[in-house]
């Protein structure tokens, strides 16, 4: 699809400085323009690109002024890098309006569709599912009965999504999720062999998040796994049974959250970050990369490190390190006062 200079600018609502009629039908990024290419410029580390893209459209800032003369059509905007961001999502509007049911594919008589459905070949819709207005449903997904689905949610080829699932409006679930599978919950018998424990609860996603590649989010023992609002997990992420993570909370890959923990609102968590379980992690709390979290976190708290020792060997050095800073100015204060000792002995 191709659009003029002046359509651009009419949805950015920006100044148009060059060929009002020059033709994009791609985006990229300014050093790797192309004739039809659209792209922006922001950083102004970028702006010798500027003059040698051959991008034929670059949306730049209202009060910049080019040093030397440029090839493209530049439309002027408050902010280029909001503008684009703005591109960006009306692209995606497009690339995902698809609609109809393509075959082959299995949707059970009792399931309730939206209108403005789409549903690709080879998935699998169960028993009493029901999908909202305008949710997409890409190739190769299964959806288990009983699973409710908001409008406007995005579901990527080849994720799972268990029985008895709820998810709301504008969700966005990526290729190789895994949504409501067995938690992790076994009990030793008199033998010492494991027994599974039946997990019969489910998995809550509010509005508004956004799953990663092959993350993983176990359904509850009993009650259910909370997904809070506005929450955004990156790709390879393990949420265990009965966790709560708190509103627009974002967590990074690798990170992996064991049963029952809870995660307040706003939090930032680095990749490859272990949470054990039963914590409670307060609101606004950062915790950086691979931390080891093993204690419960106030609000506001922001964290670092995990060094693997033995349990108890770990907890009496953790007492010593978190005081070293007072011994070394202890031990700074101990050598001056040798050093002044020994000056007098020596004055003697």
């Amino acid at each position: 699809m191709k659009f003029t200079a002046t359509q651009i600018s009419e949805i950015l609502n920006g100044e148009i400085v060059g060929n009002p009629e020059e033709e994009v039908f791609q985006l990229s990024k300014i050093e790797e323009g192309n004739k039809g290419s659209l792209s922006f410029l922001s950083n102004p580390k970028y702006e010798p690109y500027l003059y040698s893209t051959k991008a034929s459209v670059i949306i730049v800032n209202s009060n910049f002024v080019p040093e030397k003369e440029v090839t493209a059509t530049m439309i002027k905007v408050e902010d280029s890098y909001k503008a684009f961001s703005k591109l960006l999502e009306f692209y995606n509007q497009i690339k995902f309006d698809l609609k109809g049911v393509e075959e082959p594919s299995f949707i059970h008589k009792t399931a309730s569709l939206g209108d403005l459905i789409y549903i690709g070949a080879f998935s699998y819709i169960g028993k009493n599912v029901k999908l909202g207005n305008n949710v997409k449903i890409y190739p190769n997904v299964f959806i288990g009965d009983n699973t409710v689905i908001g409008d406007n949610t995005i579901i990527f080829s080849g994720a799972k999504i268990y029985s008895d699932t709820v998810i709301g409006k504008e969700c966005f679930i990526n290729s190789g999720v895994i949504i409501g599978s067995d938690g992790f919950g076994y009990s030793p018998d008199a033998e010492g062999k494991f027994q599974k424990v039946p997990q019969i609860g489910n998995v809550v996603i509010e509005d508004h998040v956004d799953i990663g590649s092959a993350t993983t989010i176990d359904r509850a023992t009993l009650g259910s796994t909370y997904i809070r609002k506005g929450v955004k997990l990156d790709n390879q992420i393990q949420v265990a049974h009965n966790v709560d993570i708190g509103e627009n909370t974002i967590i990074a890959a690798q990170t992996g959250i064991a049963g029952s923990t809870k995660i307040g609102r706003n939090c930032m968590i680095g990749g490859q970050v272990g949470i054990v379980g039963h914590l409670i992690i307060g609101d606004r709390v950062r915790i950086q990369a691979q931390s080891g979290i093993s204690r419960n976190l106030k609000d506001d708290a922001t964290v670092q490190g995990s060094p693997s020792l033995p349990y108890s060997d770990y907890n009496k050095s953790y007492v010593h390190f978190k005081n070293l800073p007072k011994l070394i100015e202890r031990l700074n204060s101990l050598e001056k006062e040798l050093r002044t000792i020994k000056e007098d002995q020596n004055e003697r």
